[in-house]
């Protein structure tokens, strides 16, 4: 579903992805884990064909990002970092806008679906701008997920939630993630267990883990991780 291979991104000479190869198949939810400036968003763009790779390529469900980055778009739902909402819009308004831009089909269906799927029916009347921050990234969630597309990238979908709006995400990215490609990026340790059955540890723009859940406690990863982020 998602094969990356040897992908580097150049800002002069700091190399922000550095020879980076993945592949992560459906079903599996992985959590894209570093600190600040690892280079976690540099990668995702690259994958959502936002920035060109300075060498190395992808492919997203088959289509390359060199030569098919129409077709790669329409595989892929993205929440950026900063979730870009039209703030003055409401929650229907915006997500029957985005369904526009993806030419869904039976859009009014497909809204009221996933307003009850991510349980945004309480505030589905409102403006955006009178929403919490939970209920802000379950709209954001919502956009990426309009046109049902078979892998979701989500860019540290958990920043600035509270304990409770916490875990109502967890359980979405769950739920959505038993039939979905899912990439998502943290620094936070918590996160990957909670959501992910995968963890790969990058740092400095180099992939130094790939680990499957399963076979690694919570307490050996965490160990893993701050002696190699630290080193």
């Amino acid at each position: 579903m998602l094969e990356i291979n040897h992908i580097t991104k150049l800002y002069g000479q700091q190399r922000a992805v550095d020879d980076v190869s993945l592949s992560i198949g459906k079903g599996e939810t992985v959590g894209l884990l570093g600190p600040n400036g690892a280079g976690k968003s540099t990668l995702m763009k690259i994958l959502t064909c936002y920035i060109p790779p300075s060498s190395g390529t992808a492919t997203v469900c088959g289509h390359s990002i060199d030569d098919d980055p129409l077709e790669v778009r329409r595989c892929i739902g993205y929440l950026p970092e900063h979730n870009p909402l039209y703030v003055d819009m409401y929650v229907r308004e915006f997500l029957s806008f985005a369904a526009g831009i993806q030419n869904v089909k039976h859009p009014k269906q497909r809204i009221e679906e996933l307003i009850e799927r991510l349980g945004l029916t309480p505030e589905a009347n409102k403006k955006i701008s009178q929403l919490s921050k939970g209920y802000r990234q379950r709209v954001g969630l919502a956009q990426a997920l309009i046109h049902d597309p078979q892998i979701l990238i989500l860019d540290e979908p958990t920043t600035g939630l509270d304990p409770n709006q916490l875990e109502e995400i967890h359980e979405v990215i769950r739920t959505v993630g038993k039939e979905k490609v899912i990439l998502l990026s943290t620094h936070i340790m918590q996160e990957v267990t909670a959501m992910c059955n995968r963890a790969v540890i990058i740092n400095h723009g180099r992939i130094i883990a790939d680990h499957q859940m399963a076979n690694i406690s919570a307490e050996e990863l965490t160990k893993q991780f701050h002696k190699l982020t630290l080193e």
